[in-house]
């Protein structure tokens, strides 16, 4: 497949919904649960939920992402770490990522144990990012 420079506004307002979704799910669920099963649940769940929210758009023109620590860098990096190194942040040499003004506050070294209102956080700047890169 050939690297995405757009997406049509619909697929990316599609991808929103479907995450959106998933959120009011986890809410319904949250509600009745058991907090230790949550407290367990919750940083598994929404880990696996920003690898979901890369694949969507897996295929950008990274030339288009940027280097600037903006939120779909830091979905990249946080994926990484998800997927290749136990979930601890990395640095990257070509990433500018700065906890002061990135989404979840994360320096390279610190573990990724995302919860409800983090993910939310994330899912939101990195929609807006998207749609402001690649429509």
């Amino acid at each position: 497949m050939l690297a995405a420079s757009t997406y049509p506004q619909d697929y990316i307002d599609d991808c929103r919904a479907a995450v959106a979704a998933q959120l009011e799910t986890y809410d319904t669920l949250a509600a009745t649960a058991d907090e230790g099963a949550l407290a367990a649940f919750a940083p598994r769940f929404f880990a696996h939920m920003t690898l979901a929210l890369d694949a969507y758009f897996m295929h950008r023109q990274r030339g288009k992402e940027g280097k600037d620590g903006n939120a779909m860098n830091e979905v990249r990096l946080l994926c990484a770490a998800i997927m290749e190194h136990g979930a601890v942040l990395q640095a990257d040499k070509q990433i500018k990522l700065k906890p002061e003004t990135s989404v979840l506050g994360l320096a390279a070294g610190d573990v990724i144990v995302l919860d409800r209102d983090g993910f939310g956080r994330l899912a939101d700047a990195y929609f807006d990012a998207i749609a402001a890169a690649f429509t």
